[in-house]
């Protein structure tokens, strides 16, 4: 029989919020959940149904998958990525206990499933605007948790193996009576697992996995940008009992650069020049990630004016064109200056008064007309 849509289960849009997929996923749970339904089938069924799409479409990858392939691309038999063997009530508390574990005591109908994936691991990697745009390999040194190899990951030491919980005889869950209400909870002998480990390994402490640092090469291609992450499967934390390993994500950010500004694909840069190259127009060297190239500056240009120089920019990491650097010329007052400067720059002022200023700084008449006419219509 056809699955159905798993957006449709759960009564949502392909646009839905992880916020708002959780709070569906909340209600429809709810309402069928075993508990609250016993002896009913259909019940059990649909909530199995709605455990199914949640864990799909919560996890970003899967969710990418089936939304480009449908359930041919998250289901095993069909070569997709698959979701564990389903997430029926039987194991539903891996996953969803901490939505019900305030209700339902932990939440479970019965055993917890004894092979777990790995935690997924976040490794913060900063980078250099060069190596972010040029690309780089990196090594990074992370912590994490690895099968312990002495017990190859059951706890148990060698020679023996873990036995059936006494407590809960195996089901995983206990179920406690209060006053009218029967509550099952999570066992808290073997937490849910349903085995216990009479006598276990020593380099583990019974845990299976074992904490190491290993050194990973993370190659970083070139266009990244603060917020972008590199995924790398499987470097994540061990599984439990011989579930996979999570994966690790490097999430990139981008140090701050002593020249230049990157917004998107385009690198900008302040370039200070002097009045008199503003004025008579001039060549400058100005820098880029690739070298300097030489910038020809126009004869009476003005300060924040914006150069662009095409493909010096950043090509992006998910394709197409290159970006451009723009520099944008800031005009230097200058400073320290001599008396005979001094002297010739009044010179220079003199001769501007004669001739009118309104003809060496359009921009200054201009603006003082403005004022001028603002002050007469707040008298008139």
């Amino acid at each position: 029989m056809s699955k159905r849509d798993y957006y449709e289960v759960l009564g949502v849009s392909r646009e839905v919020s992880e916020k708002d997929l959780k709070k569906a996923y909340r209600s429809k749970a709810m309402k069928y959940h075993p508990d609250r339904n016993p002896d009913d089938h259909s019940a059990e069924e649909k909530f199995k149904e709605v455990n199914e799409a949640y864990e799909v479409l919560s996890d970003e990858a899967k969710r990418e998958a089936y939304d480009r392939y449908g359930h041919a691309g998250v289901d095993p038999s069909q070569g997709g990525g698959g979701f564990g063997g389903g997430a029926g009530a039987g194991n539903f508390s891996d996953i969803f206990g901490d939505v019900f574990g305030d209700i339902f005591g932990g939440g479970g109908g019965g055993q917890r499933s004894s092979v777990q994936r790995g935690s997924d691991l976040r490794y913060p990697l900063e980078l250099s605007l060069e190596e972010a745009v040029k690309g780089v390999t990196q090594k990074i040194r992370i912590p994490t948790q690895v099968e312990c190899t002495t017990c190859t990951g059951t706890g148990a030491a060698k020679g023996s193996k873990a036995e059936t919980c006494t407590t809960c005889g195996g089901v995983g869950q206990v179920r406690m009576q209060q006053g009218f209400f029967s509550v099952q909870q999570t066992c808290p002998n073997c937490h849910g697992s349903g085995k216990q480990i009479k006598d276990p390994c020593r380099s583990c402490h019974g845990e299976g996995r074992v904490q190491e640092y290993k050194t990973l090469s993370v190659k970083v291609p070139p266009g990244v940008d603060t917020g972008d992450r590199i995924r790398l499967a499987g470097e994540g934390e061990a599984g439990v009992n011989g579930g996979p390993s999570g994966d690790l994500y490097v999430q990139v950010s981008v140090k701050e650069h002593s020249i230049f500004h990157r917004d998107g694909k385009h690198l900008y840069c302040e370039v200070p020049i002097t009045f008199v190259d503003a004025a008579l127009g001039g060549e400058l060297e100005v820098p880029t990630l690739d070298g300097r190239v030489k910038l020809k500056v126009p004869a009476e240009t003005q300060t924040g004016k914006l150069f662009r120089l095409r493909g010096k920019g950043v090509t992006p990491v998910r394709g197409g064109s290159q970006g451009d650097l723009m520099c944008r010329v800031i005009v230097e007052t200058p400073v320290s200056m001599t008396k005979e400067q001094k002297e010739l720059l009044e010179a220079l002022q003199r001769s501007f008064e004669e001739e009118g200023t309104g003809k060496q700084s359009p921009r200054k008449t201009s603006w003082f007309e403005g004022v001028k006419s603002f002050f007469e219509e707040m008298k008139s």
